[in-house]
């Protein structure tokens, strides 16, 4: 397939390039900067400029652009940038391909399970609804509806991500520095439930969705969920290190502001309805195994 990935700097995008590459497709990436090479797309998403014949000649578009949620505390600067960076991008990447006389048939768009809110214990699938006044919520929401404005005959999908559990890097590598040290610990009060998703799995989910006739809302996260405690537990095990330095709520809320109410401690207890259904195999399905996965001993 020819793919066109908005995103692909970052850790998930290039983690999906170099997986779809070697499996043969051909993918191109969007730049802000001057093209390169012709793998890359120069493109202005702030100014939503984006050449619509650039989107003649590809079979998909995998949408993975936004600000890091967790790269540094919301303040209303950075909550604007959130916005604008999720919205502003993929409403970019709809008007070119509104504009393109041969649209991709296939568009793949990020969104998050925090679009659901803070559900407590009780388990979602893609058929429940965002009953929720949050922010991060609101950001989801206006993400998909963005996406989902797609022209007809474009198979649609937004993909509502977990939390992804990486060796490095990304929001789950600040909670493993600590644990790596023997220093870390649950946050707050860990009863809270993150719905999570390794990245091998992560990306083999994208490929999987770009050839299966899936549309609409699909969460990316494994099947097992589990809480906090839970999940440091299996990490701290797997590396061979304490995690008894449990971090406060009122810690986290004074150092990190609304980013800790929002994500660190809200409970969303998301389950992969979808992928399930249409036989999509896990494979890291527990805490145990993404465990062992990230401390290299499986």
């Amino acid at each position: 397939m020819r793919i066109l990935i908005s995103g692909g700097s970052g850790l998930l995008g290039s983690a999906v390039s170099q997986h779809l590459t070697a499996q043969g497709h051909r993918v191109t990436s969007l730049v802000r900067r001057r093209a390169r090479s012709s793998a890359e797309v120069q493109w202005d998403p702030a100014g939503r400029e984006l050449d619509p014949h650039r989107m003649d000649s590809m079979d998909a578009v995998v949408n993975l652009s936004g600000a890091g949620p967790a790269d540094r505390p919301w303040t209303r600067s950075y909550v604007e940038t959130l916005y604008e960076s999720r919205i502003g991008s993929t409403a970019t990447l709809v008007r070119a391909m509104e504009q393109a006389d041969n649209p991709p048939p296939v568009f793949l768009s990020q969104s998050g399970t925090g679009y659901y809110g803070n559900v407590d214990s009780a388990a979602v699938d893609e058929t429940g609804s965002s009953a929720t006044d949050s922010l991060l919520a609101d950001i989801c929401r206006r993400w998909e509806d963005a996406a989902l404005a797609a022209p007809d005959g474009v198979r649609t999908v937004v993909m509502r991500t977990g939390v992804v559990v990486t060796r490095y890097g990304g929001a789950i590598g600040k909670l493993l520095l600590p644990l790596k040290a023997g220093v870390g610990g649950p946050l707050g009060s860990g009863r809270q439930y993150w719905p999570w998703i390794s990245l091998p799995d992560d990306v083999a989910a994208m490929e999987f969705l770009l050839h299966n006739d899936i549309h609409g809302p699909v969460n990316l996260c494994a099947p097992e969920p589990v809480q906090v405690d839970d999940l440091v537990a299996a990490l701290a095990q797997a590396l061979g290190k304490p995690a008894r330095l449990r971090v406060p709520e009122f810690v986290l809320a004074a150092a990190l502001g609304r980013l800790a109410d929002e994500m660190l401690l809200t409970s969303t207890r998301a389950v992969p309805g979808v992928l399930l259904e249409h036989g999509f195999r896990f494979i890291h399905p527990t805490a145990s195994a993404v465990a062992q996965w990230v401390a290299g001993t499986d």
